[in-house]
């Protein structure tokens, strides 16, 4: 017979239908029957997709159909209208002609032998299967309904039901194949069941989709019209922040104080208007409460081992510091909980003290607040505006409290010294309550107006000097002073710490980079002058960026930087290694002063000129340092004759007393004794000699007073390359906090009276 393979399609007997045909094979498959007794053989294909099957690309049972009419379309395609009538098996396909032709068997139901009652069973299942499936799918039901319940024949009611319903091709095919009406009645029957089945759970899911749809728009209907009401009220966000207050009340660790007045203002809250500015207030207000941690604190490292470990590791030298900070830790570990002190670090500046303060809050895992304090003249910044002025807000120890989240975190108010006053109030004054261990216990803020518990905050203060800072507030705290870093300290922290920091801040690494330690030694001596090493930092960052720069534009793959070509990348060396005169002269004497950022040589020259016996002071000396220039002169005309100089040289000769760099102002006492030298050695024309430094106050009897900053002092005179320092006698007790390293390559003497000073300081002569 003329055969057609069908893609996607079945055909059963009864069934009438048309499909459209394009396959040249197929199209003349169809005109081969047309020709002849107008039956045809259709077979379904397995796979859709495959343009000429072959006997074991399609199914084995097929149909038997009588073409009923064929229209021509469009791009060589055909329209075919067939009616199926057997069942037949396929044995064969013949492909020697230019269209398909098959071998097929006929099949006949009549081969099977059912009893009547077992065929009336299936006949009434069937119906009943059915009945139930029209109850899901009614249209199907309406269009063959009557059919199915007037049908006697079993065979033809299955196909006919199998016609009209919506299966799949594959589906279909199995009741296709299933010749036997026994097995043609299982297949069928549980494909009802099944798309029953599968039908009750569907519309179970649509109803329960719709029951949520129905209560999801239900509780949208009614909170619009809630929030409409509330509108209309002035009362519209109103509720629900209440309910998060309460909420928040709740869960908040604190006293029967604290929730109480919180209590009351969530009342007082209710009842004002939404709308109103008191609204905004009162919920600013409550919500400030609620983020205070009143009774929520932090667990403090008991590891003593471990503190000190990182202490060591992240600073270098500071031993008093970290001694300080450890006897803390020990104290609290042995009483569980012990008073938290006020430590304020003193020292010039880059010296470490805000980053020591990171260090000890990691050290001891406490929670990191930093309050600079620099500029803050408002007494308000400290204790909290009143809730009266628009815009009122907590102080900044309150609000550094709600940034830590905990009632015992490491405070540090940055540069204290700065702190000024005006017309707000004393700024100063409003922290003393703040850093008295008897009192901040209830320290009150004007916005929260409850006592709050400072007691357990570890304040750590820092300044450059305790001079700003008022005598009240200064007595409150444990003063520990960082002073300036010797050139190893300096080294030391140099090759630890900046060069690795300034590396990564810099896109580089140790391999790309190499900064000899000679060089790092040399940028310290010949580029920096400072007690610190913030400088010292940038002179690194300098040669990382030019070495980056380096790197990308001549294509290097490393740079090595020495100290020979050190000024390639910094440029010629800003300071001189050794400062002290080449050779002794008359009335120049080498002074040691104490400056905010560290030590310094002073060079204090005395000139004699004919005149009325008048002195004349430059070098923008303070008061205090013109007095003692006028101590000295006095002085030196009382010993006069012991050095055999006559009085009339003080009447006809006038005196100009100099500080060289005249530019940067100079004040204090210690330079008396210095002062007093140069002018005798200018009256005497006895010349000082080059390699001495001296410090000390004078009085008018030429006693040597003692004097603060020694170790600065001491350190400036090694870098200028002195030999020999003389030192208040009553320094000597300083000496033993000053490093062996600093004083090694020094020769110290202790002075009492200016003649000890004279005999050190002046040249002797041949035979003296």
């Amino acid at each position: 017979m003329p055969t057609v393979t069908l893609r996607g399609l079945t055909i059963l007997p009864d069934m009438v239908i048309h499909f459209d045909l394009s396959r040249e094979k197929s199209v003349l498959a169809v005109e081969a029957a047309m020709m002849g007794d107008q039956e045809l053989f259709v077979v379904t294909q397995k796979d859709p997709d495959v343009k000429d099957p072959d006997l074991e690309q399609v199914y084995a049972i097929g149909t038997i159909v009588t073409v009923k009419q064929v229209t021509k379309l469009p791009d060589h395609m055909i329209r075919v209208l067939v009616e199926g009538r057997f069942r037949a098996e396929l044995v064969s396909f013949q492909k020697e002609t230019s269209f398909l032709t098959s071998t097929v068997n006929i099949l006949s139901e009549a081969e099977e032998t059912l009893d009547e009652a077992e065929k009336e069973a299936m006949l009434r299942t069937v119906k009943e299967e059915f009945a139930q499936y029209t109850v899901c799918f009614p249209k199907i039901g309406a269009n063959i309904g009557r059919q199915v319940e007037e049908s006697t024949d079993l065979g033809k009611l299955m196909d006919q039901i199998t016609i009209n319903i919506p299966l799949s091709f594959q589906k279909k095919q199995q009741v296709l194949s299933a010749v036997g009406l026994r097995e043609r009645f299982f297949v069928l029957t549980a494909f009802l069941a099944n798309e029953v089945e599968v039908v009750q759970i569907k519309n179970k899911l649509v109803v329960q989709v719709r029951k949520n749809i129905d209560q999801t728009q239900k509780e949208y209907v009614l909170r619009e019209q809630l929030r409409y009401i509330r509108k209309e009220l002035g009362e519209d966000e109103t509720f629900s922040d209440i309910r998060q207050f309460e909420e928040g009340l709740e869960k908040l660790r604190a006293g029967k104080e604290v929730k109480d007045k919180i209590r009351k203002e969530i009342a007082r809250f209710r009842s004002v208007a939404g709308s109103s500015a008191e609204s905004a207030v009162e919920r600013a207000y409550i919500e400030t409460l609620l983020e205070l941690p009143w009774d929520k604190a932090s667990r403090d490292s008991a590891d003593l081992d471990r503190a000190q470990e990182i202490l060591e590791e992240q600073h270098y030298g500071l031993e008093k510091v970290k001694e300080r900070i450890l006897e803390f830790l020990a104290v609290r570990i042995m009483t569980k909980k012990g008073e938290s002190p006020i430590i304020c670090l003193v020292g010039p500046p880059g010296t470490g003290k805000t980053s020591i303060a990171k260090s000890i809050a990691e050290a001891l895992h406490k929670k990191y607040v930093r309050i600079c304090l620099g500029g803050v003249r408002d007494e308000a910044e400290i204790r909290g505006h009143r809730k009266t002025y628009v815009g009122a807000m907590p102080g900044r120890i309150v609000t550094g409290l709600r940034q830590a989240g905990v009632k015992n975190p490491l405070m540090l108010l940055d540069e204290i010294d700065k702190v000024s006053s005006d017309y707000k109030g004393d700024t100063s004054s409003a922290l003393l309550e703040v850093l008295d261990s008897e009192q901040n216990s209830r320290f009150r803020d004007h916005y929260v107006e409850i006592p709050i518990d400072l007691s357990e905050v570890l304040f750590i203060a820092t300044a450059n000097s305790t001079e700003t800072i008022p005598k009240p507030l200064l007595d409150r705290m444990e003063l520990i002073e960082i002073n300036s870093y010797t050139v190893n300290e300096k080294f030391h922290i140099a090759k630890e710490h900046l060069l690795q920091k300034q590396l990564g801040k810099n896109g580089l690494s140790a391999d790309i980079l190499q900064i000899t330690d000679g060089a790092l030694k040399e940028m310290i001596a010949s580029y920096t002058r400072e007690a610190g090493v913030r400088g010292l930092e940038r002179k690194i960052g300098e040669v990382c960026r030019k070495s980056a720069r380096e790197i990308l534009q001549k294509k290097k793959s490393r740079v090595r930087v020495t100290s020979a070509n050190l000024a390639h990348y910094l440029g010629k060396s800003r300071y001189d290694r050794n400062r002290a005169n080449e050779k002794d002269e008359v009335g120049i004497v080498r002074g040691l002063a104490w400056t905010s950022v560290g030590g310094d040589t002073l060079q204090i020259e005395v000139n004699r000129m004919p005149g009325k016996g008048e002195i004349d002071l430059t070098g923008q000396m303070g008061d205090v340092m013109k007095e003692s220039a006028m101590i000295a002169m006095s002085y030196v005309r009382s010993v006069s004759a012991k050095y055999k100089v006559a009085q009339e040289i003080f009447k006809k000769n006038d005196f100009h007393l100099h500080i060289p760099e005249g530019a940067v102002p100079k004040d204090g006492p210690s330079a008396g004794i210095t002062m007093a030298t140069a002018i005798l050695s200018a009256v005497t024309e006895i010349p000082v000699c080059a390699k001495v430094a001296m410090t000390g106050e004078i009085t008018l009897r030429g006693r040597v007073l003692p004097i603060g900053g020694l170790k600065e002092k001491l350190l400036a005179a090694k870098m200028a390359g002195i030999e020999t320092v003389l030192v208040p006698g009553k320094n000597k007790k300083d000496m033993e906090e000053i490093s062996a390293e600093i004083k090694n390559g020094l020769t110290i003497h202790y002075v009492e009276t200016m003649e000890e000073v004279i005999e050190y300081a002046f040249v002797k002569k041949k035979g003296a």
